[in-house]
């Protein structure tokens, strides 16, 4: 499907809450076919027996990605204690442990994971070792061993315990986490903290950075509004620089917005706070021109320029 000057395609973020099966790649295949367009990406990968919150950006959105992979995450978690994992999910091989905590054990040692923690990640996970994927090594037969690495623990909360069954009790989590945290390796380790073992049974993400799962659309609904063509998901795009609330917005005149879709340096005159991180560029009709950063004395250089020189002309 060609798109012409006057229809640009589709540029956007979809939030699509991801079932329980397909990969993140899958989803984003998915999305590529119903809106005709190659120019797709996702925003952090869940696991295929993971649901919830996945960002995906379409089109001129796809620019934005990097901005939002550091975002934090928030999860619910299900954690089943009693045993081991080998892939420490539900997915992995079972090894029964003689011991099991008790609900206030649990709670008491919960405190102790908030904040930055170390954390080793899973030996089956996609991380390279000289090379290769930790997974196929794991699989191989290899031992693996992973570096540990800094995260941060913002909130861990006990929701529910279950101990209908008294050697394999169940406890539900809501986390809250920086990028990069792995909920398999935090089971792991609550487990092997209580004297234990523990291993995740089910995950879904809750929030991903300011996205959050009240937002998120069923992959039913996706492909319902795209059956009479890809058109029908442009009312269900967020613009593109929807959580990116961080970058000040500046306005530009329309002679600013031609010299940005040329990557020229700007001295907006509607002025911009110092000390941002970046900005966000703004035409006098409220889209989004382009990412850019503080070149000094009162000028911002364009980093990403999503107008296109003609489309100002």
């Amino acid at each position: 499907m060609a798109h012409s000057s006057l229809d640009p395609g589709l540029d956007g973020i979809l939030m699509i809450d991801k079932p329980i099966g397909p990969t993140s790649h899958d989803i984003v295949g998915l999305v590529r076919r119903l809106a005709a367009t190659k120019r797709v990406g996702h925003g952090g990968t869940l696991d295929p027996f993971a649901s919830g919150v996945l960002p995906v950006f379409l089109g001129k959105a796809t620019r934005v990605v990097e901005f939002h992979l550091a975002d934090r995450k928030a999860y619910r978690a299900t954690v089943c204690f009693g045993a081991s994992s080998t892939t420490d999910d539900l997915e992995g091989e079972l090894t029964p442990s003689e011991r099991v905590p008790d609900r206030a054990s649990l709670e008491a040692m919960l405190p102790s994971f908030i904040g930055p923690i170390l954390q080793r990640p899973p030996a089956y996970s996609a991380i390279k070792v000289a090379g290769r994927r930790a997974y196929a090594m794991a699989r191989a037969g290899e031992t693996v061993e992973l570096a540990e690495r800094a995260v941060t623990i913002h909130g861990l909360e006990l929701q529910a315990w279950d101990a209908t069954d008294a050697e394999r009790p169940i406890a539900i989590l809501d986390v809250a986490c920086s990028a990069g945290t792995y909920i398999r390796a935090l089971a792991r380790d609550l487990g092997e903290r209580l004297g234990s073992a523990a291993y995740l049974g089910a995950l879904r993400r809750t929030a991903a950075g300011t996205f959050d799962e009240t937002m998120a659309i069923a992959l039913d609904d996706v492909r319902s509004a795209a059956a009479g063509g890809a058109d029908g998901l442009r009312p269900l795009l967020r613009p593109i620089d929807d959580g990116l609330d961080r970058f000040p917005a500046v306005a530009l005149t329309a002679a600013e917005v031609a010299a940005v879709a040329r990557g020229q340096f700007v001295r907006p005159t509607a002025g911009f706070p110092a000390g941002a991180e970046r900005y966000r560029l703004v035409t006098p009709h409220g889209a989004l021109a382009a990412i850019a950063t503080d070149a000094g004395t009162g000028r911002l250089a364009p980093d990403k320029v999503l107008v296109a020189a003609e489309a100002v002309a």
